[in-house]
């Protein structure tokens, strides 16, 4: 079992920046590539970026390259994502998961087992 905490949302004017963390706890962090997904108001849950088990590989949605950047830190077991240059269509409540090492960047949503709760980013023009 993994349990998973975000934090680091906010309300932010466009162009800022925030960092969202990801604490994990539970069985080795280190087992699993990590994901961030965002889910905007009447819309579904969408794929943000991944980053496999040793951090040594991320992938982004094309909407979010060169402005965010995933990171992980397995002594704190934490992941974390960096977000600059926020735009209003940024806004939506991020989530953190995790997925067996095994499927590396190419985790299917359904293959995510474990989820947090959530944080909320709203971007204001």
């Amino acid at each position: 079992q993994v349990q998973l905490v975000e934090s680091g949302g906010g309300l932010v004017q466009a162009g800022g920046s925030l960092r969202l963390s990801c604490a994990a706890s539970g069985r080795t962090f280190s087992s699993y590539s990590m994901g961030w997904f965002r889910q905007a108001p009447g819309k579904e849950r969408e794929f943000v970026a991944t980053i496999n088990w040793s951090g040594g590989n991320t992938y982004y949605v094309d909407s979010v390259k060169g402005r965010f950047t995933i990171s992980r830190d397995n002594v704190r077991n934490t992941v974390y994502l960096q977000m600059n240059s926020l735009k209003p269509e940024d806004t939506a409540v991020y989530y953190c998961a995790a997925c067996p090492t095994g499927w590396g960047l190419k985790c299917p949503y359904d293959k995510y087992d474990y989820w947090g709760q959530g944080t909320q980013v709203t971007v204001s023009s």
